[in-house]
Formats: C-alpha cells, sequence, structure tokens
C-alpha cells in the first residue's frame, strides 16, 4: 500500500520527450513507459522516486525550468483538499481523472504549484 500522504512523484515539463529519455536512459540507466505521446513514465527503481515527463508543446510558458510538479499520494483526496484549503491552499487545477487514478493542483501560500492523486474512488 502507498504511504498516506507521502511525495511519492514527481513530473517534469520537457520540450522533447524523445531527448530527455535518451538523455535519462544513457545516463541514469532508467526506462519508461509511454502514455501516448505526450507524457512518459519513469520508476523508482532506477530514479528513486517514481515520475514522469509531459510535453511542453501544450503550456502558455515553456520554459522547463518552471514545470516542475511534486505529487503527493492520499488516501482521501477529499480530505486532503479540505486540509490545504483550511490552511491557506489554492486549488488551481479540480480533481480529474487519468491513467491510474484521480488526482487535483494546488498552490501553496509560498507560491509553488504542487499536486495530489489517489488511486481510490471516494
Amino acid at each position: 500500500m502507498t504511504p498516506d500522504t507521502k511525495l511519492n512523484y514527481i513530473e517534469f515539463g520537457t520540450l522533447d520527450m524523445e531527448a530527455s529519455k535518451c538523455f535519462f536512459t544513457q545516463v541514469f540507466n532508467w526506462y519508461f513507459t509511454d502514455y501516448g505521446s505526450e507524457y512518459a513514465a519513469f520508476f523508482a527503481g532506477e530514479a528513486g522516486i517514481d515520475g514522469g515527463f509531459y510535453l511542453l508543446a501544450n503550456h502558455q510558458d515553456q520554459s522547463p525550468g518552471n514545470h516542475v510538479l511534486p505529487v503527493f499520494y492520499s488516501h482521501s483526496l477529499a480530505e486532503t483538499e479540505r486540509n490545504i484549503i483550511a490552511a491557506g491552499g489554492e486549488i488551481t487545477r479540480p480533481v480529474f481523472h487519468f491513467p491510474g487514478g484521480r488526482r487535483f493542483h494546488f498552490r501553496e501560500p509560498g507560491g509553488n504549484e504542487l499536486a495530489v492523486w489517489s488511486d481510490r474512488e471516494e
């Protein structure tokens, strides 16, 4: 079971999906699973933490350094969302489905955007 409210995934924006995958495979021996042409996941066995790369072609700001998204796991998205709002956080993207579960994005009071995901339906 995935530990509740622990950081367990990180996403990076990329301008060139194939170049990023080749680089991290060659230098760090990561392997990837593609989910379409705009997303590729990597795994903790090689990287130390699960994560992925998403293609920046559909984002306004295409500066890769500005697109790192730490992702927390939660047993209850609703409870974690309530806690974030109560602590002064702002929901920036409401709950949505993706292959493997559901998630939402939020901004903490210092301005950083993060996300929370769950493989559980509520």
